[in-house]
Formats: structure tokens, C-alpha cells, sequence
């Protein structure tokens, strides 16, 4: 297994390298006519990225049987590692039937190119609503999460992987910085204590003052938006990172946030995403990771703070970075500065508080968001965006 050797260690040791050498390749690629082949999906690509940039440390492929059931029962490997959302590549009995455990599988992507290859070391069945009941908690196909489930093969292919293509981001290669480059941005500004902070929407006012509120406490901050496979009814990843590169150029302090994508696919899992969305900054090198109100939620499946009691079922040693948990932040019309309920007085009637729902159908209907709730060049570039796409 190949790993690059760290300070700060990553998850489960060491930073993960699962990307070919140039000799490598070569062998690979002379094998490429003769090798059985499986098709990868947008997510399974996204994994397929993560594991061997090291953002999956320290898997280094998709999961055996022992891992899958150790993760989806107990959020464990079969090692005791902490792990919480199965990383698996999923195909139907047809397509697993020719696979011989032992031989190599060449991955494509959804256009036929050879970007990665699998070490078959294992075929398996596996219980859908299990899985759908224990990481996201409901059997229900109306669930994201669980209809992507319900969706894929019945066949789980288990094996170390290699990756052999991958372009730069067709939008944002300046801000495709991988584990083992943000570990050493850090370093360059000496940075011991670092923050990450995740998110699938488009940045507002409450997300600017728990982020500041944290940025009090470290030294700096990473500011990691997941442009990854998202619901269709999300703000296209595009609109968000252009709202991240306003805020960086107006009300942040620039020498203390590096801003880069998460390439990872979004999950749905609530409280368990948490923890993944967690483990996942820190192999990235962040010590400190932002949860706030209902994390990586979706409709009422979830409480308000679920995400954020479920790091209490792990010490501090086995998670290695620490949760700063906020309260849901409101603009507090007696006070006329953003708040919690930890910080104001404010009864209920004084409280602003505006979901992502709620702005992103203010926004289909031509609405501006206000002030209270979006800085106004962040609001102006979200209005633009959603008119020139209706």
C-alpha cells in the first residue's frame, strides 16, 4: 500500500496514495483491451477520486463484507476504525457474474475512458434496507440517500483500487487541492490549528458567523463546499463557489482561508455524514470541524441536533479532530447583528431566521434575499444566477 508519511497524522495513520506512478500506468493501460470492464457512475467515480487522493484514509478501496457490515452496524471497520457511511461500488448479478475474484477489473467512466482499476478480492451480497434503516435512518425511497440504495445493483465488488485518469476540475482546477496539498498549504503558514467547514448550500449570514465565530478559536480556516453529486434541486455548484470567491474577496481575511472543493458525493446521511464529512477533513489536515444546525439533512428525518450528539459515541482519540457545535444562527432584529440563542435575548418575534428551502424558492420567483439573511453581493450574484437559469 502506498502512503505518504505525515506529521499530523491522517485517519487511521498515514495519508493514502492510490494513484498511479508513471510505470504503473504503462503496465495498466497494455492491459487495457484484455481486462474485464465495469462502468462507474458520477458517485462511484467521486469515491473512486477520494480513495486515492487519501480523502477516504485509510481505506484504499471499495469495502470487503467485514468492513461494509462492521460500518453499517457499529460505524466500525472490521479493525475498530471509526467509519460511518459504507464506501462501496455496487453492480448488478449480470454485470459481477464473468468477475473472477483475484483478476483485475479496469474502471470506466460514464464516456467509456479507462480511469482506475480494481483488485477483486471480493463478490457480495448485501441487505438494502438494512443498510437504507441503519446509516439513514428510514427505509423510505422518497429519501435521497436511500433511493441512490435502492437504485444501484445488488452486487458489491470489494478490492484496492488505482487511479489512472483524472482532469482538473472543469470549473474550479485552482481550488483542486488534495489532502497531501492543503496539509503542506498549512504548514507553509504555519497554521497548527485549522478549521474546516462544510456545506452543500450557498453560503448565507449564519453560515458567515459561525465560521467567524470559529475562525476566534484556530488558525485558520478551510473553507471546503462539496461540489460533488448533488440533489437536482440544489444550487448548481457553479453559484455556490462564485458566492464562497465574493465572500473570500469582501468579508473574509484572506491570509486566514484557503478556500478548495470537496470532490466527494453527497450522502444525505444526517448525523452519520457528520462524522464522514469530519473524517474526511481531517485527512485533509483540519483539526477542528464546523457541525451546525440539522448537517447534511434532508426533509424531517433528522432532529435539529442529531449531527452533532452522535460525535459523543466516539473519544476524541479515535475521532482525531474535534467538533465545535453551533446553535442555529438567526439575525436578531433587538441586537441587529447575527446570533444564537447562546448570545441574544431576543424573543421569537425578534428572530430573522430563513431556510435554504425557503431562499431557493424566493429565488425562483424573482425574489432577492434580504440583507439579514445574505450578504447583498452574495444575494445579487444568487438572483442573477437563478434568473439566467429559469
Amino acid at each position: 500500500m502506498n502512503a505518504i508519511s505525515e506529521t499530523t497524522a491522517a485517519h487511521g495513520g498515514a495519508l493514502i496514495n492510490r494513484i498511479v506512478t508513471d510505470e504503473q500506468k504503462t503496465k495498466f493501460l497494455a492491459q487495457a483491451d484484455s481486462l474485464p470492464s465495469v462502468e462507474l457512475d458520477q458517485r462511484a467515480t467521486s469515491d473512486l477520486v477520494m480513495i486515492a487522493i487519501g480523502g477516504f484514509s485509510p481505506i484504499d478501496g471499495f469495502m470487503n463484507k467485514a468492513d461494509y457490515q462492521g460500518v453499517v452496524d457499529n460505524m466500525r471497520m472490521a479493525d475498530g476504525t471509526v467509519w460511518s457511511v459504507p464506501v462501496t461500488l455496487s453492480v448488478t448479478p449480470e454485470v459481477a457474474a464473468p468477475l473472477k475474484e483475484g483478476s483485475l477489473i479496469r474502471l470506466n467512466d460514464s464516456d467509456g475512458r479507462f480511469i482506475g482499476v480494481l483488485e477483486l478480492t471480493e463478490k457480495y451480497t448485501y441487505d438494502k434496507k438494512h443498510e437504507a434503516v441503519n446509516v439513514y435512518r428510514t427505509d423510505e425511497d422518497k429519501h435521497p440517500g436511500v433511493k441512490v440504495v435502492y437504485e444501484q445493483g445488488d452486487i458489491n465488488l470489494a478490492g484496492p483500487v488505482w487511479l489512472l485518469e483524472r482532469d482538473a476540475h472543469p470549473l474550479f482546477p485552482a481550488y483542486q487541492i488534495d489532502p497531501a496539498a492543503s496539509r503542506a498549504l498549512f504548514r507553509e503558514r504555519g497554521w497548527k490549528t485549522v478549521v474546516g467547514f462544510q456545506t452543500r448550500n450557498p453560503i448565507h449570514r449564519a453560515h458567515e458567523y459561525i465560521i467567524k465565530c470559529a475562525l476566534e478559536i484556530v488558525d485558520g480556516l478551510f473553507l471546503h463546499p462539496l461540489v460533488g453529486a448533488t440533489k437536482s434541486d440544489d444550487i448548481p455548484a457553479d453559484v455556490r463557489m462564485r458566492c464562497y470567491e465574493i465572500m473570500m474577496e469582501n468579508y473574509f481575511p484572506q491570509d486566514r482561508v484557503i478556500l478548495a472543493i470537496n470532490p466527494s458525493a453527497m450522502r444525505y446521511a444526517g448525523p452519520r455524514e457528520a462524522i464522514f464529512h469530519a473524517l474526511i477533513r481531517k485527512n485533509y489536515g483540519c483539526t477542528h470541524f464546523i457541525v451546525g444546525r440539522d448537517h447534511a439533512g434532508v426533509g424531517d428525518y433528522y432532529g435539529t441536533y442529531d449531527a452533532q450528539e452522535i460525535f459523543s459515541q466516539f473519544t476524541a482519540e479515535e475521532l482525531g479532530i474535534t467538533p465545535l457545535k453551533f446553535e442555529h444562527a438567526f439575525y436578531c432584529t433587538r441586537t441587529e447583528q447575527m446570533a444564537t440563542a447562546k448570545t441574544s435575548p431576543a424573543t421569537k418575534e425578534e428572530r430573522i431566521h430563513l431556510s435554504g428551502t425557503k431562499v431557493r424558492a424566493m429565488l425562483r420567483e424573482g425574489k432577492t434575499p434580504p440583507p439579514q439573511f445574505s450578504r447583498p453581493k452574495v444575494a445579487e450574484e444568487l438572483a442573477r444566477a437563478m434568473s439566467a437559469s429559469v
